[in-house]
């Protein structure tokens, strides 16, 4: 185990960097830009911080941290990643939040699991390009949908049945959309094509009922082609699918539900996935039809979004393709 002279806890957000140290009772805030990370290189010699012997833990965002880690990458600096919930469970009773106080208490879980912490795997840059054609094609996706909300509106709302203006360029711009997200997801194709591993993960988990091309770029993208994450339950966490309990002795008695901690962009992909699983796969419909008599749709319906989950680890992890065994023996 290597023996790191400095713990440096990061708190990432879209536009800045809160950068500490528990140690040694020392922060700073940053742009999370190339403008930023050359303050906080002087600001390491300032106060005698050698950064090669140095560890940076942060959390794991989905993306924000990227640009952090480019950096460190660029310049040898080891860093870990941990999922916010292990950090938020280890920190016990705590008062107040800020961003400042956020990164101090990530130096502090480093320090304090300093023997169990191991370094991240550099960066695979066809992950980061896989991000962002997925991003621009969500972008293009929401624009073609808030014109045709706006077609819907002038054709049942103010009766317009004439190809005025409006009409006539929004038309436009969806034909030109669409060719654009065919381009993208042509591209996203040939990534996924031109890497072994990512390939042979997409057949697997696009064999399950429910997970189609997008919820399969979208899961191989964020899990780092199942690399980040340790297991099913903590993605499904990172997600928002898997519920808590909420109860204590006599007096807490709160309903079991979802963390609002999580990712809302891949729960809301996986609504579909889980309502065509419910439709086509006999063992889901099976189980949600039991599972209708007592709970509500919403809580059902999540319930499948974490069955999925568990399909595609575990096929994942025994390489093999998904076989509907409940169909042969009903």
């Amino acid at each position: 185990m290597r023996k790191w002279n400095v713990i440096l806890g990061v708190d990432v957000s879209k536009l800045t960097l809160d950068v500490s140290s528990y140690e040694l009772g020392q922060h700073i805030k940053i742009d999370n830009c190339s403008a930023g990370f050359k303050v906080f290189q002087k600001w390491c010699k300032t106060h005698n911080i050698d950064l090669q012997e140095t560890l940076i833990v942060m959390e794991y965002t989905g993306g924000y941290e990227y640009r952090f880690i480019q950096f460190c990458e660029a310049f040898s600096i080891s860093y870990c990643r941990v999922p916010g919930l292990e950090i938020k469970n280890s920190m016990g009773m705590t008062r107040g939040k800020s961003d400042e106080a956020d990164s101090f208490r990530i130096s502090k879980y480093g320090e304090q699991r300093i023997k169990d912490i191991e370094p991240s795997r550099p960066l695979d840059k066809t992950i980061l390009i896989l991000k962002q054609l997925l991003s621009f094609r969500k972008r293009l996706v929401r624009e073609n949908a808030g014109l045709q909300s706006t077609l819907s509106e002038r054709q049942h709302m103010y009766e317009i049945k004439t190809a005025d203006t409006i009409t006539r360029v929004s038309k436009a711009k969806m034909k030109s959309n669409t060719v654009y997200i065919n381009q993208v997801e042509k591209q996203i194709m040939e990534i996924v094509k031109a890497n072994d591993a990512m390939l042979l993960n997409y057949r697997i988990i696009t064999s399950i009922k429910g997970i189609g091309k997008i919820n399969a770029w979208m899961t191989i993208a964020y899990t780092e082609n199942f690399t980040s994450f340790p297991d099913a339950r903590t993605y499904a966490v990172y997600v928002g699918v898997l519920p808590f309990g909420h109860k204590s002795g006599t007096s807490v008695k709160g309903r079991t539900r979802v963390s609002k901690l999580a990712n809302k962009e891949l729960k809301q992909e996986l609504n579909q996935a889980a309502k065509t699983a419910i439709a086509h796969d006999l063992e889901l419909k099976a189980y949600a039809e039991r599972k209708f008599k007592n709970k509500c749709y919403p809580l059902v319906l999540n319930n499948v979004k974490f069955k999925l989950i568990l399909r595609m680890f575990s096929l994942v992890k025994r390489g093999e393709m998904y076989v509907d065994n409940y169909k042969r023996s009903a």
